[in-house]
């Protein structure tokens, strides 16, 4: 923890650099009377240690005089304050949350902390990250005030040999942003295997919001996290009441920003800031906080006199020779010549002028020329760098016989997505980010930029866009063409436009709209697909992250599968592949997990948990849940082994399906999560079932409009002796009809 604490101290004298340009000028900070400093803690108004010095209880600074030097707290409350901006910035210092255990896998100390914020004071989703350390680690943020959110990350290796020092890209490191407008949040972090197989090395998990800078990962963090009871630095960001500028400025009474100021609305959750004007400095919070700078005092701003005044200052020019109206050209005082004595020296002036006019044109020609030249000579390095011509040579053996993968230019793209503008993104993952595109001919596209790939992966990945570009399924989403002239190549695909299946899934309001059949027909589309991507595709394909919200729907829900990033071409003489494992907690295969071997298996458990959750509606992984219900895939399966698969189906879809299908698509799902791939059936398999699943249709004695008494028998005993028998056991259905016909007779039709 050295680094962490060398960065803390760096950071604070940044800050306490900038609060001493403000002190060297003797300005005011707090109101008259109220105290301006708590020990090293500048408390600028509108902040107060007492009533009366303060807007109003959201700034109360509580100072604690039995420490030395005293400390200051926030509120009434034990969040200790370590600096103020005004610009609108509060840094506090926030727990650490940890796990640990002991050589058995037996739980020790375990730490959950939580804050609890106002709205006025967000936590700075700028100046923040979420990090979560250890090699068996997995830890997640989330909160309920001010913007719903949860988000996290999880932390694996086998040995210190993996770990990068410095490197927090989830190889015993990991990091994630901090979503806008987040009020309070609680960690939650937990390992797979108590940190078993990395004791010796790696007892603890632990996590943490930082101040972005405050902390760098050292591999010795791994066996002690040293002063894991103490805190992390963290900013909150702060601002004025509930209203925008314009809403503000109505009721001057209450308005916060005084005279010589500025307001500005807060970037990050409700209220507004105040600044002081251009040509001022000081506190705009208080009552002619804001005064004068003097900027004569600088001898270099003006060549001759310089005059002050209120926000601005005057340069003028009264020396013999010179203009004395005071005429300036910015750069110093205009030399005013007598035509009649100088004509000689007005015709030197103007040749030296128009020569060092063509001179001023001719360099910067040339530097715009060699800019241009250096732009184009980079942009050739990027495109060979990435694999550019490797990716022509494999274009030019189609000879036209498909649609080929089109080449984009890094100048098209960007206008396409109005320079990656934040409003044009479709969504962000590990893999990269999704831009919403529209080309000249007014066609709509998703652009993907992904994150830097290693020099080592290129041909991989030329060969996988070759293959993907060659995709020609009804259900995989069109790679459209590429860019390869910047650092990280750009992928274009067709725009799908009714959002993810995860999205249609779990809605905020539970009101779904995906009833049975259609989850049906989407899981029999989803599994085509991959079925195409093992077994017809001209080299396999692994997708290697199958989950709800890489499945995507048209307007008329068509399934389209997409996310290719994570993905691995399968040479036709191997069965498996040893690669660093990847993909998404909840949907992960177990066995790959452990072994690293990844095979067409690892997709068809992925699966499995897809139609899971299509069948049950919970989340693959939720944090919401009791513990041993938070691994959906694991939940599943044990509900079915103890009879149980009604109590844990979506009640919309025992309302609308088909009983006996339902537990169909259960029992297959169920085979898709064996723990062993062996035991798995393939994806060809799995839609060939599906089909003949989806084949089925009501037969006509079985009537839309049961008692609930008789739909309730139906549901308990017949169909609990099937789900915890075989798959297909005729007797156990056969029971079931007989039970239904009966129901049918007992109603007198």
């Amino acid at each position: 923890m050295a680094s962490v604490h060398l960065a803390i101290l760096q950071l604070t004298l940044l800050w306490v650099v900038e609060a001493s340009i403000v002190n060297t000028n003797a300005l005011p900070l707090a109101k008259d009377g109220c105290e301006a400093h708590c020990g090293n803690v500048s408390i600028p108004y509108p902040f107060g240690t007492r009533e009366g010095c303060y807007v109003n209880d959201n700034f109360l600074i509580t100072c604690n005089h039995t420490y030395n030097p005293p400390l200051a707290f926030w509120a009434d409350g034990n969040i200790n304050v370590t600096n103020i901006r005004l610009s609108g910035e509060m840094r506090i210092y926030a727990f650490v949350a940890y796990d640990c255990y002991n050589g058995t896998g037996r739980s020790g100390r375990k730490n959950h902390p939580w804050l609890e914020s106002v709205n006025h004071f967000p936590i700075s989703n700028t100046r923040n990250k979420f990090m979560a350390i250890g090699c068996d680690t997995y830890a997640m943020i989330k909160g309920s005030s001010g913007t719903n959110y949860a988000t996290g990350c999880m932390s694996l290796c086998d040995s210190t040999r993996d770990v990068v020092e410095g490197s927090c890209s989830g190889i015993g490191c990991c990091e994630t942003a901090i979503p806008r407008g987040v009020t309070d949040f609680n960690i939650e972090v937990s390992s797979y295997y108590n940190h078993t197989r990395v004791w010796e090395f790696n007892p603890c998990s632990y996590a943490f919001v930082a101040e972005e800078g405050t902390y760098n990962f050292s591999k010795q963090d791994l066996l002690n996290l040293k002063d894991q009871d103490n805190m992390i630095p963290m900013v909150l960001n702060w601002a004025i009441g509930d209203q925008n500028c314009g809403e503000a400025k109505k009721d001057l009474e209450s308005y916060a920003c005084m005279a010589n100021s500025e307001c500005h609305d807060s970037s990050n959750g409700p209220g507004y800031q105040c600044s002081c004007s251009k040509g001022y400095q000081g506190n705009p919070y208080l009552k002619d906080g804001c005064q004068d700078i003097d900027e004569c005092l600088n001898s270099t701003i003006c060549v001759q006199n310089c005059t002050n005044l209120p926000g601005t200052y005057n340069c003028s020019c009264q020396l013999p020779g010179y203009d004395g109206d005071g005429k300036w050209d910015g750069t110093g005082c205009k030399l005013i010549p007598s035509p009649e004595r100088f004509p000689l020296i007005d015709r030197i002036s103007l040749g030296v002028s128009v020569n060092l006019l063509v001179l001023v044109l001719g360099i910067s020609w040339l530097y715009w020329g060699l800019k241009r030249r250096k732009l184009i000579k980079l942009k050739e390095k990027f495109f060979k760098q990435n694999g550019g011509f490797l990716l022509q040579q494999q274009l030019s053996k189609h000879n036209g016989s498909i649609e080929t993968t089109q080449i984009f230019t890094a100048e098209e793209l960007e206008k396409a997505t109005n320079n990656y503008h934040e409003n044009r993104i479709l969504g962000q993952g590990g893999q990269g980010t999704v831009y919403k595109g529209i080309l000249p001919d007014n066609k709509i596209v998703a652009i993907k930029k992904s994150k830097i790939i290693a020099q080592s992966q290129v041909e991989q990945f030329i060969n996988e866009v070759s293959i993907l570009s060659q995709i020609n399924h009804r259900n995989v989403v069109k790679l459209l063409g590429c860019c390869l002239e910047t650092e990280v190549p750009l992928l274009v695909y067709e725009f799908v436009t009714n959002g993810t299946l995860f999205n249609h899934i779990h809605k905020t309001d539970h009101s779904s709209t995906l009833q049975w059949q259609l989850r049906l027909q989407i899981a029999v589309e989803t599994a085509g697909a991959l079925s195409y991507l093992h077994s017809a595709a001209t080299t396999p394909i692994i997708h290697r992250d199958i989950k709800s919200t890489n499945v995507l729907l048209d307007d008329n829900y068509k399934a389209k599968v997409s996310d290719f990033g994570a993905s691995r071409l399968v040479p036709l003489d191997h069965t498996q592949l040893t690669t660093l494992v990847q993909g998404t907690l909840g949907y992960l295969d177990p066995e790959y997990f452990h072994s690293s071997q990844l095979t067409e298996k690892s997709d068809v458990y992925s699966f499995g948990v897809l139609l899971a959750e299509l069948l049950t509606g919970m989340k693959a992984l939720s944090f919401e849940r009791p513990e041993e219900e938070r691994n959906l895939a694991m939940h599943f399966v044990s509900s079915m082994n103890e009879s149980r698969l009604f109590e844990i189906l979506d009640q919309q879809m025992l309302n609308e399906g088909n009983v006996e299908q339902l537990n169909e698509v259960a029992m297959l799902a169920k085979r898709c999560l064996k723990v062993k791939g062996a035991e798995r059936p393939t994806m060809k398999e799995v839609a060939k079932e599906l089909e003949g699943l989806k084949a089925m249709t009501k037969h006509p004695w079985v009537k839309g409009d049961m008692s609930s008494e008789e739909t309730e028998y139906l549901l308990q005993k017949p169909y609990d002796d099937c789900v915890g028998g075989v798959s297909g056991n005729s007797a156990c259905y056969d029971s079931i009809r007989k039970q239904v016909s009966i129901s049918i007779l007992d109603d007198g039709r």
